[in-house]
């Protein structure tokens, strides 16, 4: 954290004195009161020039706040056109992403009529030499709060949920261990984390966040979910995957029927039934 605080001081002193920036702005975890927040915690910044462009071509400005390790360049095309980020990793550990605006598409954006995701997770104002932020709406913090879903919604991920788990089964049938790792950390991202999500909120009147793919989980779940969730994770042992799968299944089948009470919202019983014939056979054969 000190060598962050470090960090930061000396982009705002370069600003102060760099004619070309009219504006810094600081954003993302570490102005969002919802947001953890640790060491590791990354430098967010949003540099307004009068004109990006030699600072988009030039890198050479980057090595004014340490020694760069790493970096990741992406250009206005890769962002509509609107801005160019660099993603850099110093030597003492910080890592800031720099966003690159020139002040007309920075204004382009704040006259939007809705208060754009990045800006509305939160923003603090670090400098303005010229007012360009004074017409900035305020943050809500409300973009990471996790929303109630639709029946359409709900019945989606389930059917789709459980159409994904045979692919995992068939890998783990023929041995195929890193596609069936692909397929079930797919199914994670894609299925269980927003059920776990509505699971959690549900029980806290749809006011609530758990930050990106589940960082606050074991924070919001009884020991005994938590002990559950940590069940479909496995090594690379054949079996433990199987079991992992299972685990899975039995997780998403706990959270969707409770959700499905809470919600009202029909659950596939038969569907469940049906894949779980589907694995049990395809393990069963396998042993």
């Amino acid at each position: 954290m000190k060598y962050r605080d470090e960090t930061l001081k000396k982009i705002i002193d370069w600003s102060h004195t760099n004619d070309d920036i009219r504006a810094v702005l600081l954003t993302s975890s570490l102005v969002n009161p919802l947001a953890p927040v640790d060491d590791l915690s990354d430098l967010d910044i949003e540099l307004i020039f009068r004109d990006n462009a030699s600072y988009i071509t030039n890198k050479e400005w980057l090595h004014l706040f340490g020694t760069p390790i790493a970096m990741i360049e992406e250009d206005e095309s890769c962002f509509e056109y609107k801005h160019a980020m660099k993603m850099v990793l110093y030597d003492d550990g910080v890592k800031v992403d720099f966003k690159l605006f020139s002040a007309s598409k920075f204004l382009g954006e704040v006259h939007q009529k809705e208060l754009p995701e990045d800006w509305d997770i939160g923003y603090q104002v670090l400098a303005d030499k010229d007012g360009i932020t004074q017409e900035m709406q305020k943050p809500t913090y409300q973009v990471s709060i996790i929303k109630k879903p639709s029946e359409e919604r709900f019945k989606s991920l389930l059917n789709d949920f459980w159409w994904d788990t045979t692919y995992v089964a068939k890998c783990l049938k023929r041995e195929d261990l890193f596609y069936a790792k692909f397929m079930s950390g797919n199914i994670r991202t894609d299925y269980l984390i927003p059920l776990i999500e509505w699971y959690i909120a549900s029980a806290h009147e749809w006011s609530i966040t758990t930050n990106k793919y589940g960082r606050l989980f074991k924070q919001y779940l009884s020991p005994e979910m938590w002990k559950k969730a940590e069940q479909t994770f496995s090594g690379s042992d054949l079996n433990d995957n199987w079991n992992a799968l299972f685990a899975m299944a039995d997780l998403v089948a706990e959270t969707g029927n409770k959700l499905s009470e809470k919600l009202r919202y029909p659950y596939p019983l038969q569907l469940e039934t049906d894949i779980r014939k589907y694995l049990n056979t395809l393990r069963v054969n396998e042993q």
